[in-house]
């Protein structure tokens, strides 16, 4: 068996067909540039050969600006503030001007956002997509036309690379510490939550429930949209009133909200915390920049901020400037770390 020589850029691959790197380029840039005859060995040198170019790589010299666009569902959450500040700290330190948007939760103003960044001609884009409210097909062709590398919310086979943290880790991390010190958690989440990883997440904390031969208590409140605080208190005010929780320990869904949880135990006069004479505890995931702020101060699961705003921005780097497109999507976890406070 004959084997095709692997071609890793341009250069190379020219050479292989025989002709010269600049027409070879002229080609990629528009096929209609060059003679027929010389599109025809092109076209045949690109079926024996392992290459696929980059059209990223390709055209980064001819139309780009130095913009990156940072895209996260609410700008003004300071879970995503935190980690677009950082990206942006990323993009500045690699000579880049990050450009932020907010999508405010809605499919439409993030197809709105699209059709601005095309405009802008940005050299890529990190997006945390809204996920199963986002208009799929709308990401899936912004990713086609712009480099795009995902955060925080995984849309599968989209984009150059997902970023982001290992969900399913959080939960089992935090769902082994509260057994092994207390009670066993319930499971507190929204019936339908804006945030696409908490799926994820209520997967994580039954398998890990099961591990430990442990019955899954799920409690599901009411609520829409992106006022998680409101939701934790209200949702937390009836869960108490219908005697919803089995067990004296309550893992949250995220940090937002179990800061909205504990304002209802306040509420209710319990005492939150470790100890014999406490009436409940409750953790949360996701180390949100207020967590630690509570009264008590929030258990929860770290995000790994730094790593993963590093990490991103150096996947959407060397995508656009590699020739040659990888053949399948990296995706990137990051582990979650138990961060012990005083409400559990």
């Amino acid at each position: 068996m004959i084997r095709t020589p692997k071609i890793r850029n341009m250069e190379q691959f020219a050479e292989a067909s025989g002709l010269s790197r600049p027409t070879v380029s002229k080609f990629f840039n528009n096929p209609d540039s060059v003679r027929p005859s010389t599109r025809k060995k092109i076209e045949e040198a690109l079926e024996r050969f392992d290459y696929r170019p980059n059209i990223y790589a390709i055209n980064q010299n001819r139309r780009l600006t130095k913009t990156i666009g940072i895209v996260v569902p609410y700008l003004t959450d300071p879970f995503f503030g935190e980690i677009a500040r950082m990206l942006a700290a990323k993009c500045v330190a690699e000579g880049y001007s990050p450009s932020m948007f907010s999508s405010n939760g809605t499919a439409e103003q993030e197809c709105e956002i699209f059709d601005n960044l095309r405009s802008m001609k940005p050299t890529g884009v990190l997006l945390a997509p809204l996920g199963r409210l986002s208009d799929q097909s709308a990401v899936a062709a912004f990713c086609k036309d712009v480099p795009t590398v995902l955060f925080d919310s995984n849309i599968r086979d989209l984009g150059l690379s997902f970023v982001g943290s290992d969900n399913t880790q959080f939960t089992a991390l935090m769902v082994e510490y509260l057994h092994r010190t207390g009670e066993p958690p319930a499971l507190l989440e929204m019936k339908t939550p804006p945030n696409p990883n908490a799926r994820k997440r209520r997967q994580g904390y039954v398998s890990a429930m099961e591990y430990h031969r442990l019955a899954p208590e799920i409690v599901q409140i009411d609520g829409e949209g992106w006022r998680l605080e409101d939701i934790g208190y209200a949702g937390g005010m009836k869960a108490f009133a219908d005697k919803a929780f089995k067990s004296r320990t309550v893992l949250c869904s995220n940090d937002r909200l179990a800061i909205g949880f504990l304002a209802a135990c306040h509420e209710k006069g319990l005492k939150v915390g470790i100890g014999p004479d406490v009436d409940i505890r409750v953790a949360g995931q996701d180390d949100h920049p207020f967590s630690r702020f509570t009264y008590p101060p929030l258990t929860t699961i770290a995000q790994d901020y730094e790593s993963i705003s590093k990490r991103a921005v150096e996947a959407l780097l060397d995508a656009v400037k590699e020739e040659q497109v990888p053949t399948e999507r990296p995706d990137i976890f990051f582990e979650g770390k138990l961060i012990m406070r005083k409400s559990a």
